[in-house]
């Protein structure tokens, strides 16, 4: 007589679940830039509905998390292991412990919100969505948070993504939860499943459609200022060299006093990328001089390093059309292990410093978001690389800005999929604001970038030149950048209060 494997069976969870969870992790990665296919990123997640829906719960739920965010990870932070490769020799072999530890690690939220849903035993699968949406929102603030690459971001290449300006990136990945916990539900329920079919198609048709409503126009620049963004494309292993810092230097000023093209008018804000200056900017006075003359009457926004006594910052430094020094930005958000170093004294025995960070102990965290006055065209946000990825840093603003304005070197990123995603989670920055966002990127994306997320004109990955473009205006305030993340969480609450009653209930 043949042995049947039950469905908790060891066995069946090693060798058929994890894999099909794995599987579904990396249909999902896939809705992630540079490939921005979200069908298949949305048909990876109908099959992690479907395979929880399937498991007998405790620590086969658990596990299925895992395994979904582990493939989803593993795929869409593929580009963690470049900075280790910078050099290689010294720091290369990191690289696969650093991609498995940070998709195992960021994982477990998904594993802990399969476990979660696993104990509910009504309307389990909106349980899932509530938990899952609610480990994407913990994500993105826990300890320094690290909400890059969040679930709605699937939906960037569609016309869906315009929600994000309404519900926020985490009201949307719940509303993308609940579309694919309705698609597992209409088909694998044989009664209602005409009911459950309209729900499901009427939630598609308002995603989509909303969505498109939402988009606004391209508007008219024609009467707008011009801008110009700088990118040397220096390499992160040549970047520091003594011998190649004059080439990228006089790059930037070349690019930074060359003629427009004819037609157009006399750029009157210039970006230079993060950390262009190769000196710190207390010994600066003579390349900013360089740097102003250049510019000919121009403000310059330019990321460069100051400090002193072990105390240094990565900042942003603005020069007005006359030359002078008028505001400096510090950025407040840093990148753990990458700009400063968690637990530092324990880490230093092993000599390990940090990757991206001054090798004496990293910088210092500014005091927070600030905006920059810059004359008639108004008050822009700056954002340094990183800072960027984080919605709550842009909406927890002293004012309205006019526009963002990111400076970024992501040369770090490589060529794989780094910088696309990068670009893509300050486009929807631009789109939750309704702000139009600048963007200089020491080996591209270069970007300008209109408040609906339209890309203006930009200049491509591995390229050096400058763009040239208008500003656009910002649009009308939108409800995310008044509200935030609030109304989501709230939603959150009031989902979970509804599928835990009938269990509180049942109780009683």
């Amino acid at each position: 007589m043949s042995k049947r494997i039950s469905a908790d069976s060891p066995s069946l969870i090693i060798w058929v679940r994890l894999p099909l969870a794995i599987l579904a992790g990396v249909c999902m990665g896939f809705g992630m830039a540079p490939y921005d296919l979200w069908y298949v990123a949305f048909a990876g997640l109908v099959l992690a509905f479907w395979l929880f829906r399937a498991a007998p719960g405790g620590l086969y739920s658990i596990g299925t998390g895992w395994g979904v965010g582990l493939g989803y990870f593993g795929l869409s932070l593929g580009w963690i292991v470049e900075p280790f490769m910078v050099d290689a020799a010294a720091t290369g072999w990191m690289a696969p412990f650093a991609l498995f530890g940070m998709a195992g690690g960021l994982a477990l939220f998904w594993g802990l919100a399969f476990w979660g849903a696993g104990h509910v035993h009504h309307n389990r699968l909106l349980a899932l969505a509530i938990a899952w949406s609610a480990a994407e929102l913990a994500r993105a603030y826990v300890f320094t948070g690290f909400p890059w690459a969040l679930v709605s971001y699937i939906w960037a290449p569609t016309w869906v993504i315009q929600w994000v300006s309404v519900v926020g990136p985490h009201g949307l990945t719940l509303l993308t939860m609940i579309s694919a916990a309705m698609v597992v539900l209409t088909f694998s329920c044989a009664t209602g499943r005409v009911y459950r079919g309209l729900a499901m198609g009427g939630a598609l048709v308002l995603m989509f459609g909303g969505g498109l409503w939402l988009t606004p126009a391209l508007q008219d620049l024609s009467q707008r200022p011009y801008v110009r963004l700088i990118q040397p494309n220096a390499a992160q292993h040549e970047k520091w060299d003594p011998d190649k810092i004059p080439v990228f230097f006089n790059r930037q000023v070349t690019l930074t006093e060359s003629a427009p093209e004819p037609g157009l008018p006399k750029p009157e804000l210039i970006v230079w990328p993060e950390t262009a200056l190769p000196v710190m900017l207390e010994r600066a006075n003579d390349v900013l001089r360089i740097v102003a003359d250049a510019a000919d009457g121009a403000q310059v926004a330019v990321g460069v390093q100051r400090g002193a006594d072990g105390t240094y910052f990565n900042s942003l430094a603005l020069l007005d059309g006359s030359g002078f020094l008028k505001q400096v930005y510090d950025k407040h958000h840093l990148v753990p292990f990458g700009e400063y170093m968690p637990a530092a004294a324990v880490f230093k025995r092993w000599n390990i410093a940090g990757l991206a960070a001054r090798a004496d102990g990293g910088y210092t965290p500014g005091p927070g978001p600030e905006l920059l006055e810059m004359g008639k065209l108004g008050l822009a946000l700056p954002l340094i690389c990183y800072e960027a990825v984080f919605p709550q840093d842009v909406y927890r603003t002293p004012a309205r800005p006019d526009f963002l304005l990111q400076i970024t070197n992501d040369a770090w990123f490589g060529q794989w999929s780094g910088p696309y995603q990068h670009l893509a989670q300050a486009r929807i920055r631009a789109i939750e604001q309704g702000l139009p966002l600048l963007r200089a990127a020491n080996t591209g994306v270069s970007a300008v970038i209109d408040g609906g997320g339209h890309i203006i004109a930009q200049l491509g990955l591995g390229k050096a030149g400058k763009v040239d473009a208008p500003l656009p205006p910002p649009l009308r305030v939108t409800l995310y950048s008044r509200v935030g993340d609030l109304p989501a969480l709230i939603l959150l609450i009031l989902l979970c209060f509804g599928v835990y009653r009938p269990k509180l209930r049942n109780s009683d």
